[in-house]
C-alpha cells in the first residue's frame, strides 16, 4: 500500500492541479501571436503543444477518457474520435470566425470532465438506467473542446496571411502535446494497475475528476456573468 501512495499523489496532482487556469497564455506567447506576420508553421507547432501541455482542462476530460480503457487499440479509438473533433472545430471556428464566448464554451468543457467521471462511476446506469454512447460523447465534446481552441485564438486577431499553415501548424502541435501528456498518465495509470489499490481508489480518483470539472464551471460561469 505504501509503495502505491506516490503513484496515487502524482496522478491526483495531476487530475487536480491547476484546472481553472488552463488556458493561460504567457507574455511572450501573447507577445508572437499579437504582432506576427505570414506563415510560421513550427513556432504555431510550439505554440500548440506547450497549450495542450499545460491545457489541463483537456487533459482532465482524456484522462477520464482513458481511465478504464486497457486495450491500446481502444484508446487509440477514442483519443482518434477526440482529435477528429478538436481538429474539424479548430479550423471550422478560426477560419469562418464562429465565435463563442470563452467563458461559456470553457464551461462546457468543464461539464465534459463532470460528464465523464460520472460516467465512469457508472452514474447514468445506476441513476438513469441506460448508457449513452461512449465513442460519440467522446466525438462531441472534442468538437467542443476545439471551439475552446480556436476561441483562444480568436483573441489574437491572427493574420490571414498564412493563416492556413499557422492553423495546422498549431493543431499538429496540440497533438504532440496531446500525445506527450497522455504516454506520462498512461505510464502512471499502467502501473497503478497492477496494485490492488486501483480499483479501491478508481471510485475517489473519478469523483475528483468530477470535482475538478464543477470548480471549473464555477470559475468560467463567475467570469462569464462578471465580464
Amino acid at each position: 500500500m505504501k509503495k502505491t501512495l506516490p503513484l496515487i499523489s502524482v496522478l491526483l496532482f495531476f487530475l487536480t492541479g491547476s484546472a481553472v487556469f488552463a488556458h493561460g497564455v504567457d507574455e511572450q506567447t501573447k507577445a508572437f501571436l499579437l504582432g506576427n506576420e505570414g506563415a510560421a508553421f513550427f513556432p504555431f507547432l510550439y505554440i500548440g503543444a506547450k497549450h495542450m501541455i499545460t491545457g489541463y482542462d483537456h487533459l482532465l476530460f482524456l484522462v477520464g477518457v482513458i481511465f478504464f480503457l486497457y486495450r491500446l487499440r481502444d484508446i487509440l479509438i477514442y483519443v482518434s474520435f477526440f482529435t477528429i473533433g478538436h481538429s474539424l472545430t479548430l479550423l471550422l471556428g478560426v477560419l469562418s470566425h464562429i465565435s463563442i464566448d470563452a467563458y461559456l464554451i470553457d464551461a462546457i468543457i468543464g461539464f465534459s470532465i463532470v460528464y465523464k467521471g460520472f460516467d465512469n462511476l457508472d452514474g447514468f446506469k445506476k441513476v438513469f438506467g441506460f448508457e449513452p454512447n461512449a465513442k460519440a460523447a467522446v466525438l462531441i465534446f472534442g468538437l467542443f473542446h476545439g471551439f475552446g481552441l480556436a476561441s483562444k485564438l480568436q483573441e489574437f486577431e491572427l493574420g490571414q496571411d498564412g493563416l492556413l499553415t499557422n492553423l495546422i501548424g498549431f493543431n499538429v502541435g496540440v497533438e504532440v502535446g496531446q500525445f506527450i501528456a497522455l504516454a506520462f498518465v498512461l505510464i502512471i495509470i499502467s502501473i497503478w494497475r497492477q496494485f490492488d489499490s486501483f480499483k479501491k481508489f478508481a471510485t475517489v480518483t473519478n469523483t475528483l475528476l468530477m470535482a475538478a470539472g464543477f470548480t471549473l464551471i464555477a470559475y468560467q460561469l463567475t467570469g462569464y456573468f462578471l465580464q
